[in-house]
């Protein structure tokens, strides 16, 4: 009985190759596989970057309403931003490490834009029982900022922490190990004028979603995007 099976599976075995072996030889010789293949992949792959506009730019998520106080004891919301691209940093003012880079880079987006009505930044402390309204216009003036709508924020620590990690999905914590005793990314989002996360698309079609604020590298693509989305 198993003798018959064997030479039964060995016939469907050489059906099927008689059958395959030459229309995998014909792709081959046209060189389809590859190409046909790599983009059947992507269109089954779920993708964000599948989603990307004329300005090869792509829609990340909606920001949720914020309402905060600035330098300056106004209150600003997110509708202050409405027809606005506007840059969120999360940033504190005793910030020993990477803050004095990120901001020192964000002014050469301000002087990039100083004359656009339609654009802002909004800097949101995350240490904000030291960050009063008085200490960020100290902070702000020692920068030299000069733009408008460059708002620096304080309110409830809590409420600012949530904003962070859950509404712009960027890194900021409370850990006594780190100095200063915060962590925080160091990158920079890009918000349209309709209140979303905007991103560049890079050469193999990824969301690169963030702007480093670290690197000249990443300010140079951030202006790029803003005169885009401008």
């Amino acid at each position: 009985m198993k003798k018959y099976s064997y030479i039964g599976i060995t016939a469907i075995i050489l059906i099927f190759g008689i059958w395959a072996i030459p229309k995998i030889i014909d792709r081959l010789s046209h060189g389809d596989v590859v190409e046909n293949d790599r983009m059947s992949n992507k269109a089954n792959t779920p993708s964000i970057a599948n989603n990307f506009d004329d300005k090869g730019m792509t829609t990340i998520n909606k920001i949720p309403d914020f309402k905060f106080i600035n330098q300056d004891n106004d209150t600003i919301s997110n509708r202050d931003y409405k027809g606005k691209v506007y840059v969120v940093e999360f940033f504190f003012s005793t910030c020993p490490s990477i803050c004095p880079v990120m901001n020192t880079n964000m002014l050469k987006v301000e002087e990039a834009f100083k004359n656009e009505d339609d654009f802002g930044i909004a800097s949101f402390t995350i240490d904000p029982e030291q960050d009063t309204p008085k200490v960020l216009k100290e902070y702000a003036d020692s920068y030299g900022v000069e733009h408008p709508h460059w708002n620096f924020l304080t309110g409830n620590k809590k409420d600012i922490l949530k904003l962070s990690n859950d509404g712009f999905k960027l890194y900021a914590a409370e850990s006594p190990e780190a100095e200063g005793g915060f962590e925080h990314s160091g990158m920079f989002a890009l918000i349209d004028k309709e209140g979303n996360v905007r991103s560049r698309i890079d050469e193999n079609g990824n969301p690169i979603i963030y702007y480093n604020g670290l690197e000249e590298e990443g300010i140079q693509m951030l202006i790029e995007d803003i005169k885009k989305l401008l």
